[in-house]
């Protein structure tokens, strides 16, 4: 089965969505506003109590920083960045023994990289 390069951006935006859709629908979630950095430090809970995203906001609202999202097993699964709720620089998605490394560009995909994970380390 031949996999186009639009059909793997289009899975990748549906995994983003997806991502954020379930971690803005858990019910246990914290919320603090650190002095420091001027940001609200989030963190998602899934069911079973584990850690399903953590990440900042800016004042008014928007995604802004380091996006982390992990399984319902506490394994990393997604991490990126943020400025002001557009999509930054290098995301990378880790899926079994593959690591798919993401280039962002004005909230597009710009590039896309897939690597064997040989050590099974989430290590970004």
């Amino acid at each position: 089965m031949l996999i186009t390069i639009a059909m793997f951006k289009s899975a990748i935006l549906s995994f983003l969505f997806l991502t954020a859709a379930l971690g803005y629908s858990q019910e246990k979630v914290d919320k603090k506003f650190n002095e420091e950095t001027g940001l609200i430090e989030a963190t998602y809970y899934h069911d079973n109590g584990l850690v399903s995203q953590e990440g900042t906001f800016n004042v008014a609202g928007k995604l802004h920083g380091e996006w982390t999202s992990f399984n319902n097993k506490g394994e990393k699964i997604a991490i990126g960045s943020y400025v002001n709720g557009v999509r930054s620089g290098k995301w990378y998605f880790w899926s079994g023994e593959t690591l798919r490394e993401v280039e962002f560009s004005n909230n597009q995909i710009a590039s896309v990289t897939e690597a064997e994970n040989t050590n099974g380390l989430a290590n970004h």
